[in-house]
């Protein structure tokens, strides 16, 4: 699913895309201030925020801001996020 997003059609970036999307998945449970068990799946918003950070570090791997990508995640996924104090 996620080489569909991107539009990958060959196995060359398969280790990369593969990472990228395990980081991806910690930075929106962190954003969402999820623990590392809650389930992803149980947030269908959440699919869209992993799928969102992954494209955006893929594409800007050279040069990726990862404070803009948190405030964007931030905003995607704020109705979601678990209160803290």
């Amino acid at each position: 699913e996620a080489k569909a997003w991107l539009r990958v059609d060959t196995p060359d970036d398969d280790a990369l895309i593969t990472q990228l999307e395990a980081s991806a998945e910690e930075l929106v449970r962190s954003v969402m201030r999820l623990e590392s068990t809650d389930d992803l799946e149980s947030y269908p918003v959440a699919k869209v925020g992993v799928l969102y950070a992954l494209a955006y570090w893929y594409e800007h791997r050279e040069a990726a801001d990862n404070h803009e990508l948190t405030i964007s995640l931030r905003n995607m996924l704020q109705g979601f996020r678990a209160a803290a104090f």
